[in-house]
């Protein structure tokens, strides 16, 4: 199974609006960080996990064309605002875009784009999807997918087991119960906004803390703000914990 980080940064991305900070003005392509997604490619199946406001540059960048469903975590800005480029993909693959998500999103969904399923919409083209709401646990081909609830602040949101990986972005605390579904997995991308700790996210020290925890062969660092500049952390970091950057690409 391959995974492609295809945005590794906060709802701001980096570099920030206006900001002269030595992260937002560094030239290493490291810290350059679009609105978190991932992209997961195994044998029979092409899985995208949010559509953030770069989904378009992010797809066009890593050269992926083929996307057979999308996974929502939740409806905020930085993980919703590229919905309609799926059009795009429905040009391209010919067929109408299953989206997973939880009842609330869904409804999210409908409301920031009511043209898109609007009976009254004349001119201009709309992306085809199919709303899905999720369940506890599925498979699409050789995916094995099981919804994780965990927190983001106090709203619970959903990060996503599939096979021995786990995607846990805008996570500030994960519940005890759904640590049993994550029991076994080798692998994660793990939310670490930054050094210091924050209400609705985790920090550094608690991502790594995670990690352990969970036992895990190796965990990426995602979600990071400007305040977490790329060649310090990876100095910070143990051995079985890295900060992954947009375009990284591992098999898991």
């Amino acid at each position: 199974m391959q995974i492609t980080f295809l945005g590794t940064g906060t709802s701001h991305g980096i570099p920030v609006i206006a900001c002269d900070c030595e992260t937002c003005q560094s030239n290493n392509p490291k810290n350059k960080r679009n609105r978190t997604s991932i992209h997961i490619k195994s044998e029979k199946y092409n899985l995208l996990i949010d559509t953030p406001p770069e989904m378009r540059l992010e797809l066009v960048n890593n050269n992926i064309k083929k996307v057979d469903a999308v996974l929502m975590t939740h409806a905020h800005a930085d993980h919703i605002m590229g919905f309609d480029d799926i059009r795009a993909l429905n040009w391209y693959q010919e067929k109408e875009m299953p989206v997973y998500a939880d009842p609330g999103t869904l409804e999210h969904i409908k409301r920031i784009y009511p043209y898109i399923f609007s009976d009254n919409n004349p001119g201009g083209g709309v992306p085809q999807v199919v709303l899905k709401e999720i369940e506890a646990k599925f498979k699409l081909q050789d995916l094995n997918i099981k919804a994780v609830p965990i927190y983001h602040g106090d709203n619970l949101i959903l990060g996503y087991r599939i096979n021995n990986f786990a995607y846990l972005t805008d996570c500030s605390k994960i519940p005890e119960e759904s640590f049993e579904l994550l029991e076994g997995i080798e692998y994660a991308a793990v939310d670490a906004l930054r050094y210091k700790e924050h209400p609705t996210h985790m920090s550094v020290d608690q991502a790594v803390d995670l990690v352990n925890k969970l036992g895990l062969k190796h965990g990426y660092l995602t979600h990071m703000s400007h305040r977490v500049e790329h060649e310090d952390l990876v100095k910070y970091l143990p051995d079985n914990v890295s900060p992954a950057f947009d375009g990284l690409v591992i098999e898991v």
